[in-house]
């Protein structure tokens, strides 16, 4: 439902920001980084959720994924473990807590189309607000997943991994507070299974970032739900015990501005219906991929052509990028509703699932930016379920952030 969000009439305030006390595995007792921390919740397969909790029995995945799998009646107990564990792993020490509240200085680097590339920014505390406001959504929520995350986050009182949001800039400010921060030796630093290094510093000193951010509005690249479910948290302890800790988000800010931020597209699986029409062959996923433009609203399609062979075709569309939305509003919400559709931000999985017969098409998508979401949710629109792969996300566990008051 579109909401009145348009930058001409904004007069909201903007994100307030700030430092935070941590919790931080001490690698002395917790062992490697690269054994307890994990991806985000929502992009961990099943294949590699055994992974994760085989690593160690610190690794992160054993709270953030605690009622994964559990037997219907046996959620609630799930929750209940997590939140154990987790006040266990402190008192241990496997966790400490950061003497000072802290800023941290959070940086990605990493290979994509054959480049080196990083990408940098500031963890912070970030107050929560309503939707629309200094703060953008850009994709719809789903009930389940937020009651998952809510009773998580009840259990817990900790925000295990932070949203990521993407500002205009450019921040010079930011910009070279970050330059000169992740000039030194990474205080905490993993290589993930994507061979994407992590790295982490606490920034010294008192940065007036609140008083950078001027007129920015944060668009969520990746966490909507559980920003969602931060706000309804946050609601229920108002309730209780008025103002505290539960006001703010643990969030990775990263100015697009400065930074070249990729967003990836995820690829539509049509699994019932017919195979598109129209369009213009090409001769095979890699010419498709190089024909397939954003701002031309150019995208592929891929369907089989006789028992194993798989045909490749280009198609335009009209209106104003991001392509994905014109391609629902114009054709996927015509042909595939309701639950006709599956996801994946890989072209050989949609690939194979054409060829397999699990799909009826693939549509493959281009990437898009962070200004032409940006530009769409301040008309008021929204994207549909599952249209941007902003990567790199921030690792799992390097950060957490608890939500009680400090002794």
């Amino acid at each position: 439902m579109p909401w009145p969000v348009h930058r001409a009439c904004y007069t909201g305030r903007v994100p307030r920001v700030g430092p935070f006390h941590a919790l931080l595995y001490d690698v002395a007792a917790a062992g490697p980084l690269e054994r307890v921390t994990a991806p985000p919740y929502d992009v961990i397969s099943e294949p590699r959720r055994g992974g994760y909790l085989a690593s160690s029995p610190y690794n992160i995945a054993h709270v953030d994924l605690a009622a994964h799998g559990s037997m219907v009646g046996e959620e609630d107990h799930a929750y209940v473990r997590a939140g154990r564990l987790l006040s266990d792993w402190v008192e241990r020490g496997v966790l400490v807590r950061s003497p000072e509240p802290s800023y941290f200085a959070y940086e990605m680097r990493f290979e994509i189309a054959g480049a080196h590339r990083n990408l940098r920014g500031l963890l912070c505390a970030m107050e929560l607000e309503p939707w629309g406001g200094a703060v953008l959504p850009h994709e719809r929520t789903m009930p389940d997943p937020v009651e998952d995350r809510l009773r998580l986050l009840r259990a817990t009182h900790t925000h295990l991994s932070p949203i990521y949001g993407v500002i205009s800039g450019p921040l010079e400010s930011l910009r070279r507070l970050l330059d000169d921060v992740c000039a030194g030796p990474a205080q905490l630093a993993v290589i993930d299974e994507e061979d994407v290094e992590h790295r982490m510093w606490s920034v010294t000193g008192t940065p007036d970032v609140a008083g950078w951010l001027g007129a920015e509005r944060l668009l969520i690249a990746d966490g909507h739900h559980r920003y969602t479910t931060a706000l309804a948290f946050r609601d229920e302890r108002r309730a209780r015990n008025g103002s505290g800790p539960w006001d703010r988000i643990l969030t990775l800010v990263v100015d697009a501005g400065t930074q070249d931020v990729p967003v990836l597209p995820y690829h539509r699986l049509q699994v019932t219906g017919s195979p598109p029409a129209g369009g213009h062959d090409v001769a095979g996923l890699p010419e498709l991929l190089e024909q397939v433009d954003d701002a031309a609203l150019r995208y592929g399609t891929a369907y089989r052509n006789g028992r194993d062979r798989v045909a490749f075709r280009t198609h335009q569309l009209a209106g104003e990028p991001p392509t994905v939305a014109a391609l629902h509003r114009d054709v996927l919400d015509l042909v595939a509703p309701g639950d006709a559709l599956r996801f994946t931000h890989d072209t050989d999985d949609a690939i194979l699932a054409v060829r397999s017969g699990a799909a009826v098409a693939a549509y493959i998508l281009p990437p898009t930016s962070p200004e032409r979401i940006r530009t769409l949710v301040e008309r008021g629109e929204r994207l549909p379920r599952k249209s941007t792969f902003f990567w790199p996300k921030p690792r799992t566990g390097m950060v957490l952030m608890p939500l009680d008051r400090p002794a």
